[in-house]
């Protein structure tokens, strides 16, 4: 067992909450196709888990199925975008607007999931005061007027590692609640503020490792 699966959100294990959007995404497609209903075993099929975890998943967003039917596929999108939060809107701030950070900062995709970056922030006066897909680029010791105009909640972090801690510290105190760190660093926060780590070096190492166990078997 790791730490994830010791954590809770609410009711709901860590593990379960990362596999909810995936079955979002599954019964979008099967919306989009024109499918009004899904089984439990379906989703499990396109997901690769068993079907009594899906069900029992989905028990934590309150929505049951019928017996040899399935879940009403309007219904679920609806209560799984709303458990999720996707429907709301979180404002965020960009903090490095280097290649990942801009390439975020122009993927309209977020904002379906309920994430507008407003502004970036950086420290390089060739990338302030330009825009990307008409999103502002600001000094990085703008922060605390921007923050009073803007009111964001959310910091993406896509800083370079050396500055990760810094940087973290600088936003932390300026308001922001939540934090989704880019970075291959650890950021240390106050036990009040909640940190998403997405380290694509991680998976990367995951990755390679198991070609290579493939390529050894």
């Amino acid at each position: 067992m790791t730490n994830d699966d010791l954590k809770y959100y609410g009711k709901i294990p860590e593990p379960a909450l990362r596999r909810l959007p995936w079955y979002l995404a599954y019964v979008k497609l099967l919306k989009g196709k024109g499918d009004t209903v899904v089984s439990s075993t379906q989703i499990a099929k396109e997901i690769n888990v068993d079907a009594s975890q899906v069900a029992k998943d989905l028990s934590f967003v309150n929505i049951s199925g019928k017996t040899r039917v399935g879940y009403e596929i309007n219904a679920l999108i609806n209560i799984l975008e709303n458990f999720l939060g996707f429907t709301s809107r979180h404002k965020a701030f960009l903090f490095g607007v280097g290649q990942l950070g801009a390439a975020l900062m122009r993927d309209s995709g977020l904002n379906q999931y309920g994430v507008e970056i407003v502004a970036g922030f950086d420290i390089r006066t060739d990338v302030t005061g330009k825009e990307i897909d008409g999103i502002p680029v600001f000094p990085m010791n703008t922060l605390p007027e921007k923050q009073k105009k803007y009111g964001a909640t959310i910091a993406i972090i896509t800083v370079p590692v050396e500055n990760a801690q810094e940087a973290t510290d600088f936003i932390v105190a300026n308001g922001i609640k939540a934090l989704w760190n880019f970075t291959p660093f650890r950021i240390r926060v106050p036990e009040n503020i909640v940190v998403q780590n997405t380290s694509i070096y991680a998976h990367l190492a995951v990755m390679f490792n198991r070609m290579n166990e493939n390529s050894n078997n």
